[in-house]
């Protein structure tokens, strides 16, 4: 029996985030009987509870702003060890989602190598690089990733950019990797009340609009997107389904390209319904994908799951999964406008083959099947784990 214990995701079952619906899709499609699951739970209690056979246990962390995920995961390990050691475990893996905790995992490694733990880790992607850390948090993340990767038994990469990243950037640690991506699945659906009721709420027909999912951030480009697309001779809409906040961003958003002006700009707010999300995709006339900042993103796997086509700014993580199943933007002025009117200009079949391509990619590499799949062999090829340093 290996004993998995996953930290730094909020919980199970998954109601929104990508670390969350991996944990949850981990769990529910678990084929291995000689494999238990603790999932670490952000909670208001400490308590414990069971989901699909498999032990969750909350973790209850004061509001303390940002630093509240990184005490949240360090009060998780150290949970984790105290179960490990109080029921003597003897084959057990804690699974680190993220690198928060860098300089205090000193502070438990004697513990974790007393009781023959191993730490594996993901890297996830380049949260030091993200604009809304200010300079002293960008370079917290960037530490806490070197001491991640310093003591971690194995680091597993969602994506072959971020593997080869981790490996040239701390050579000097010989770090173990090994590459599992992210996963999402195919998934067709009949139109919905709760579809329809949102197209009705929102002013929107099926077909009829340009989709954006993401965080309402300037690394995910939607000043870009948004003054490519208002350039664009396109009929259809553009609607972008994230956390808006009028904040700073927001306002150089709306003083550099004066969205308001244009009626086909539609910001409709959060959907964390994923039935109704994945309508949302699959209803779309084509998605855009302006993320340039991390690994496999969970988004551009969902939208190339569902929506028939997807156009990706132009950067290796996107690359890496889009292949030739998509079309590509870069940067520069009038780029991503003629992508659009490109795109309107399509007929029906080659539609449908770009649907087909992206369809396939998800299938043959993506599907949360293979990606468990992958996952239980890791955790259970024990003469692999004898061989960490």
């Amino acid at each position: 029996m290996v004993d998995i214990f996953i930290i730094g995701s909020k919980g199970i079952p998954a109601n929104y985030g990508g670390f969350e619906t991996f944990v949850d899709c981990l769990v529910r499609k678990k084929k291995s009987s000689m494999i238990r699951y603790h999932i670490a739970c952000l909670g208001d209690d400490n308590t414990e509870f069971r989901y699909k056979n498999d032990r969750c246990f909350n973790v209850k962390v004061p509001q303390i702003g940002s630093a509240r995920a990184v005490f949240y995961d360090l009060k998780s390990l150290s949970r984790c060890i105290k179960y490990i050691e109080k029921h003597k475990l003897q084959n057990s893996i804690i699974y680190v989602l993220a690198c928060r905790i860098g300089p205090f995992m000193f502070l438990f490694s004697h513990k974790i190598k007393a009781l023959n733990i191993k730490v594996y880790v993901n890297p996830d992607g380049h949260e030091w690089l993200r604009s809304k850390w200010n300079k002293w948090i960008q370079r917290y993340w960037k530490y806490s990733e070197k001491l991640m990767v310093k003591h971690s038994d194995l680091l597993i990469c969602d994506s072959n950019a971020i593997e080869a990243y981790i490996k040239e950037e701390y050579f000097y640690y010989s770090p173990e990797t090994i590459f599992i991506p992210y996963g999402a699945d195919i998934d067709n659906m009949s139109i919905s009340a709760d579809y329809r009721k949102w197209c009705e709420a929102h002013s929107v027909l099926p077909n009829s609009y340009y989709l954006i999912v993401g965080r309402f951030v300037p690394e995910n480009n939607y000043e870009i997107m948004i003054r490519e697309f208002m350039a664009s001779d396109t009929q259809r809409d553009l609607v972008i389904i994230c956390n808006l906040e009028k904040n700073n961003f927001y306002k150089l958003l709306y003083d550099h390209t004066n969205f308001k002006q244009d009626k086909r700009i539609k910001f409709v707010g959060t959907v964390y319904d994923k039935a109704l999300l994945k309508q949302i995709r699959q209803e779309a006339y084509a998605y855009i994908h302006g993320h340039e900042v991390g690994g496999t993103n969970p988004s551009l796997l969902e939208a190339m799951a569902a929506t028939k086509i997807n156009i990706l700014l132009d950067v290796v993580f996107n690359k890496e999964v889009g292949k030739k199943a998509v079309l590509y933007f870069n940067k520069k002025e009038g780029s991503l406008r003629e992508i659009i009117e490109k795109a309107e200009k399509l007929d029906s079949e080659e539609i449908m083959m770009l649907s087909t391509n992206c369809k396939k990619r998800i299938e043959e590499q993506y599907g949360w099947e293979k990606v468990s799949k992958e996952y239980e062999s890791l955790f259970l090829d024990m003469q692999h784990n004898e061989h960490m340093k």
